[in-house]
């Protein structure tokens, strides 16, 4: 089957009927990169918040390089993936530093940034550029599977679907064709009950003409997710109280948390409560008692998190390097993983202090 009238009928489709965004029909490579750091397995309405935000405080480039990274962590807080962040914030300062503030227009240049993958580099240096590099995400990869009717995404089949794209996308329109594949997978062709009556390409769909669109792309099946069960500690000192930042590699770093952490197999929170803040501040707290459990997921498992009041034992905590005490009203300023923040609103409902 030829697949060349393709994008004529799909941009027809895309320009009556694509939505209206903040960052989409705009001629900022700075803000183009930006939505496509911010959506990256994230829900466009869920960004929409962050990018204006983000733009209000940070409007160029420049404003990034200069800002420290902890502001910048405070406005992404609670968007996750916070190396999305950390890595946009040191491509920033390569940009301004080496390329004069330029964002790069070409592959290699722009690939070689931190944080910047295929998908990334596709997607802005198309939209921003009209670069002829097609994008392949979860949305276009399902399109892809029903249109030539694959039913695994294998290395060879995601390698068929690159090359498809690559052919038929629009030499004149490329970014409008990446975002109108994006738009069709997350409007029309859904993972279930896809519009297929409404779909502009379904005369050339596999999976539709056979009559089994669902059928294709095959469910991945998932290992379930590992849980956790996680204590941490609110210790007082007067009307303060103590907090650290985590370390600037691995998950969540960069933010400030309590002291606290996992407990081990047959072992009671107040156990283990007191064996991690000893590991992490010196000195067994007074436990005064408990004052919630909240239930996170995270992307590859899910915690039970318990907060406990504590306070100071005699031998007082450790002021290590990166930590603080503050009070309630000062949270604002710092930020903090999502679960914290699930804790932050028991507080608020019960009373901060014991």
């Amino acid at each position: 089957m030829q697949y060349n009238t393709i994008p004529n009928y799909l941009l027809a489709w895309y320009f009556v009927n694509k939505r209206t965004l903040p960052f989409r029909d705009i001629d900022d490579v700075y803000k183009i990169w930006l939505s496509e750091v911010m959506l990256q397995q994230t829900q466009v309405e869920t960004v929409i918040p962050y990018f204006k935000n983000w733009i209000n405080k940070f409007p160029t480039i420049e404003t990034v390089a200069d800002a420290e990274q902890e502001s910048l962590l405070k406005m992404w807080e609670g968007l996750g993936y916070y190396s999305r962040c950390r890595n946009f914030h040191k491509a920033a300062n390569i940009v301004v530093k080496t390329h004069n503030g330029k964002i790069p227009n070409n592959w290699e240049e722009f690939r070689a940034l931190p944080g910047v993958g295929d998908y990334t580099a596709s997607a802005v240096l198309s939209i921003a550029f009209k670069k002829p590099y097609p994008v392949i995400d979860g949305n276009v990869k399902r399109v892809m599977a029903r249109i030539l009717r694959f039913r695994n995404l294998t290395k060879r089949n995601i390698y068929r679907m690159k090359k498809c794209l690559t052919d038929i996308i629009s030499k004149e329109n490329p970014g409008d064709f990446n975002q109108s594949m994006m738009e069709l997978g997350a409007r029309i062709c859904t993972p279930k009950n896809p519009k297929c009556g409404l779909c502009p390409v379904s005369f050339q769909c596999g999976a539709f003409l056979v009559g089994t669109p669902e059928s294709y792309p095959l469910p991945i099946k998932k290992k379930k997710p590992p849980h956790y069960e996680i204590v941490a500690g609110l210790i007082w000192r007067g009307n303060k109280f103590y907090i650290q930042k985590r370390g600037q590699k691995g998950m969540l770093a960069g933010l400030w948390e309590f002291p606290g952490g996992k407990v081990e197999k047959d072992e009671s929170l107040e156990d283990a409560l007191r064996r991690e803040i000893q590991e992490e501040c010196g000195a067994k707290p007074k436990i005064i008692k408990k004052f919630g459990t909240i239930n996170h997921a995270y992307t590859h498992f899910s915690i039970t998190f318990h907060g406990y009041h504590c306070s100071e034992n005699g031998t007082p905590i450790n002021d290590l390097e990166h930590s603080t005490w503050i009070e309630p009203g000062q949270i604002s300023e710092f930020p903090f993983p999502k679960a914290n923040h699930k804790l932050f609103s028991l507080l608020e409902e019960q009373g901060w202090h014991v």
